[in-house]
C-alpha cells in the first residue's frame, strides 16, 4: 500500500516529540540501505540547508518618527543608501547598495567594498550604524535633515525581505578567456584556470523538491538563524530541472524563493555581508527547508545524492554576459565536491562559493528545532509554479 500522510499529522508527531526527523545527507544513505518505501513511511521530515551570497536580499526598516515629523527623501546608513519612495520614515536597504563614492569600476578589484550586506549584518549583531537623513520638508512633515546613531533596538520594525533567494540549482563558473576576469562567482583565472560552484548539492533545499511538491506561499522555514517565511516564487524562477527515472538532475538554474523574516530574530552567523572581489557587496544568508516525507515520490526525489545531481558548466568570459548558450556540458555535485572536474579534456581545480560545513549545520539545526517541538511545519496556502506551470525567461532588448 503507498504511503501517504498529511500535513496535520506530521505536526501531531512534531507536538508530542514523536516525529523522526533526518537530514537530507542522511536520508541518502537511509534510502540506499532501506529503499523508498521503508524510509517514506518511517521518516517523516527531511531537513535542508544553504549558506551562500544572494544578492537578491535586502530588509525593511521602519525607522521611526523624529520630532519635528519627517519624510525621508533620502537615507544613508553607513553612508549606504537606501530606498525611501514607501512612507515617511520606512527605507529599503538592498544588500548590495554600496557608498556612492565607492569606486564600482576600480582597476584594484582586491579593494574590500562595504555594502548593505554589512549594514545588515551590522544591524543583527546589534551595533551602532550612522543615520543621515534628508527631505524637503511638507507643512505636516516639516523637519529636513537629520543625523544620529541607531541600533536595531531603535527601530521599530526590521523586516529582512529577499526577492530570490535559493536558487534551486546553479552554475559550474569556468573561463574560456586568457585574462583573469572577477564575477559574482568569485575571480576566475583564464584558460580554464579554476572552477566555482555555489549549491549545496545534496542539502540543497529546492533540489530535494524539484517540481514543488512542498514548498509554497507559507511555507515555514530557518532564515538567517531565525524563523522565516516563504512569501512568493522568486524573481528569476524559471524552475525545470530536469529529472529521469532515476532522480538525475539536469537543467539551469531553475526556481527561486521570495522570503521574508524578522531581521531582530536573526543572527549575524547566518546573514553575513560579504564583499566580492571585483565585483561589489552583496550578503551571504543561511536559509534551511523541511520537507514532509508526505508521499513515495516527495521522498524520493528528497533522496537524491551528490552522485545524482549535476551543474551546468559555464564560460563567464563570454558564454554568460552574451546569453551565449554552454556546450560545456555537466558535472556532477560529488565531482566538484572532490575538488577537481574535467572540462574539454583538462583538469580543473573546483571550488564553492557557498559553505557545506555550514549547510549541514543549518540542516541539523532545523532537525533539533524540530526534534524539540519548537519548529512545526507550515503547509502552503499555495504551491509555487513548477515545470507545468509554462514560465518562460524574457531578456531586454537593445
Amino acid at each position: 500500500m503507498a504511503v501517504e500522510k498529511t500535513y496535520q499529522e506530521i505536526n501531531e508527531r512534531i507536538k508530542k516529540g514523536r516525529a523522526v526527523v533526518v537530514t537530507a545527507e542522511e536520508l541518502v544513505s537511509m534510502v540506499k540501505e532501506k529503499g523508498i518505501t521503508r524510509v517514506t513511511s518511517e521518516v517523516d521530515v527531511v531537513t535542508t540547508g544553504t549558506f551562500g551570497p544572494m544578492c537578491s536580499s535586502g530588509a525593511f526598516l521602519s525607522l521611526g518618527h523624529t520630532k519635528p515629523r519627517m519624510k525621508m527623501h533620502k537615507v544613508w546608513l553607513n553612508d549606504v543608501p537606501a530606498y525611501t519612495g514607501i512612507a515617511a520614515v520606512d527605507a529599503f536597504i538592498g544588500a548590495t547598495e554600496v557608498p556612492e563614492d565607492d569606486p564600482l569600476n576600480s582597476i584594484y578589484p582586491g579593494e574590500f567594498r562595504y555594502g548593505g550586506g554589512h549594514v545588515i549584518q551590522d544591524l543583527v549583531a546589534g551595533k551602532t550604524v550612522r543615520l543621515k537623513a534628508t527631505a524637503y520638508g511638507t507643512d505636516c512633515y516639516p523637519r529636513k535633515e537629520i543625523e544620529t546613531e541607531i541600533t536595531i533596538n531603535d527601530i521599530n520594525e526590521a523586516i529582512l525581505f529577499n526577492p530570490r533567494n535559493a536558487y534551486q540549482n546553479y552554475n559550474c563558473a569556468v573561463n574560456l578567456t586568457n585574462r583573469t576576469i572577477y564575477t559574482y562567482m568569485g575571480m576566475l583565472k583564464g584558460n580554464l584556470g579554476n572552477a566555482h560552484y555555489s549549491t549545496s548539492g545534496q542539502l540543497s533545499p529546492l533540489l530535494k523538491d524539484p517540481n514543488f511538491k512542498t514548498i509554497g506561499v507559507g511555507t515555514r522555514i530557518f532564515l538567517g538563524g531565525g524563523i522565516g517565511y516563504v512569501v512568493w516564487n522568486g524573481t528569476q524562477h524559471f524552475p525545470g530541472i530536469n529529472m529521469d527515472e532515476s532522480g538525475t538532475g539536469f537543467g539551469h538554474a531553475g526556481g527561486t524563493l521570495a522570503v521574508l523574516g524578522d531581521l531582530k530574530q536573526m543572527s549575524p552567523r547566518w546573514l553575513a555581508g560579504t564583499s566580492m572581489l571585483g565585483y561589489g557587496a552583496t550578503l551571504t544568508v543561511g536559509l534551511g527547508i523541511p520537507i514532509p516525507m508526505l508521499n513515495e515520490e516527495v521522498c524520493r526525489y528528497a533522496a537524491a545524492g551528490d552522485d545524482e545531481l549535476y551543474a551546468p558548466i559555464v564560460d563567464y568570459g563570454e558564454q554568460y554576459p552574451n546569453f551565449i548558450p554552454s556546450n560545456l556540458g555537466y558535472v556532477s555535485y560529488a565531482e566538484l565536491k572532490s575538488g577537481k572536474i574535467k572540462v574539454n579534456g583538462k583538469e580543473v581545480p573546483s571550488a564553492p562559493m557557498s559553505s557545506y560545513s555550514r549547510a549541514k549545520e543549518i540542516a541539523g539545526t532545523l532537525k533539533q528545532w524540530i526534534q524539540k517541538g519548537d519548529f512545526l511545519l507550515g503547509e502552503p496556502v499555495q504551491l509555487l509554479p513548477n515545470t507545468e506551470a509554462g514560465i518562460k525567461a524574457n531578456s531586454l532588448k537593445g
